[in-house]
């Protein structure tokens, strides 16, 4: 397919601003960005669509949901609007547990459609691509289930899915080292040679897994040849951020606690980190120094985190408009940590870009300024979604 895009008032590619912009697409990749009236020979012949003096960003990529789940914890919020504390709801026996119990009750169908609808809602938001983590089954059937689930969004929806293996924590009635055993000896090896995740993300913290079990579970990933992520710093400091550095891995995530010598392991290895804005607000933790950890050097992303408990949020716009105002990033810089940044935290430098070379996914606004859903909080006049090039979604 050829294609060139034009009557683009404002494109952000994100980190360049262009004026009259104008680019083309081939085979699903950008082969052509630049100035409309400096528009190559070879692509005026070309089909065209006018995108009538519009705004133009990157796909959004959200690089943490868990997505797949069964019921939902609408009771556990009410409780923790009243003031009852996450950790001890989960201690309780709430928390991941109760959805854990919810997703074990749900067929493979029920889970997909749940999920598939779940998806929409975030297509309709301009998130081209996105991660969708396992972790609700605990057991290795229940896992390897949800992994199912995911692998079939992965082949049916407009959307990049990038599936993750997450060790949530302990199951009910588990010694913890047979547990963290069977994990690393059994179900990791099981995941890659079914080709079911391309990643493993262990929730290192208080009520979760130990650095140590961490290390082992990583360690175990690293030598099947899949991808590393790690739950860091949220509710206590664990010095999972500097082992996530250490060991390579693409990202650390929520970093509420993380310190500055967190943000100099992150900044050094190259290791993303990841800001879960609707976990900090929702669950009232700190909000991460975002502006000082940008300063240090650290690839930002921000990611929604949605999960029926801690983020039930669906708008990655929201979550850049929070760490903002929170966060104290630009909106450029906010726009650059759920495109381009956030494609890295999933090891696809391809993605999260108009350049020449990526894949051509790029959302269009409803308005001759770019940004403009980024200034408007509770509305995002989106006009269309594009994936490869193709129209994906369109609100009229």
């Amino acid at each position: 397919m050829k294609q060139v895009f034009t009557g683009i008032a404002e494109l952000y590619t994100p980190r360049e601003r262009l004026e009259r912009a104008a680019f083309a697409v081939q085979d699903g990749r950008f082969v052509w960005v630049g100035a409309e009236d400096s528009l190559p020979e070879e692509y005026r012949g070309w089909p065209r669509t006018d995108l009538g003096g519009r705004g133009a960003v990157p796909g959004l990529v959200d690089a943490h949901t868990h997505l797949v789940y069964g019921g939902d914890r609408l009771g556990e919020y009410l409780k923790r609007a009243r003031g009852e504390r996450y950790e001890a709801i989960l201690a309780a026996g709430g928390g991941i547990y109760s959805t854990v119990r919810a997703t074990a009750l749900a067929s493979e169908e029920e889970l997909y459609q749940l999920a598939k609808a779940r998806a929409a809602l975030f297509l309709a938001q301009g998130v081209t691509s996105l991660e969708v983590k396992s972790g609700y089954g605990l057991l290795p059937e229940a896992e390897l289930k949800m992994l199912r689930v995911i692998r079939r969004l992965g082949e049916t929806l407009p959307q990049r899915v990038f599936p993750t293996l997450l060790a949530h924590v302990v199951p009910k009635g588990w010694e913890r080292e047979k547990y963290v055993e069977m994990f690393c000896q059994e179900l990791i090896p099981e995941v890659a040679r079914s080709g079911l995740a391309e990643a493993v993300d262990v929730f290192c913290d208080q009520g979760a897994f130990t650095l140590e079990e961490t290390r082992q579970i990583l360690g175990a990933a690293l030598s099947h040849g899949l991808k590393i992520k790690v739950h860091a710093e949220q509710i206590a400091h664990t010095g999972a951020t500097k082992l996530a550095a250490g060991l390579g891995a693409l990202s650390a995530d929520h970093l509420e606690q993380s310190t500055p010598a967190d943000w100099q392991a992150l900044a050094k290895s190259g290791t993303v980190g990841t800001v879960l804005p609707g976990a900090s607000v929702i669950l009232r933790k700190p909000f991460p120094d975002v502006r000082a950890m940008w300063d240090a050097g650290v690839r930002v992303a921000i990611a929604t985190d949605h999960n029926p408990g801690s983020s039930p949020l669906y708008s990655p716009w929201l979550g850049m408009q929070l760490t903002v105002s929170l966060g104290r990033l630009s909106v450029e810089e906010a726009l650059v940590a759920h495109t381009e940044n956030a494609a890295l935290a999933l090891g696809r430098p391809d993605l999260g870009r108009v350049e020449v070379g990526a894949w051509a996914d790029f959302v269009v606004v409803d308005s001759g300024s770019a940004l403009e859903a980024l200034y408007r909080w509770g509305h995002t006049p989106l006009h269309a979604v594009y994936v490869g090039g193709a129209p994906v979604f369109s609100p009229i």
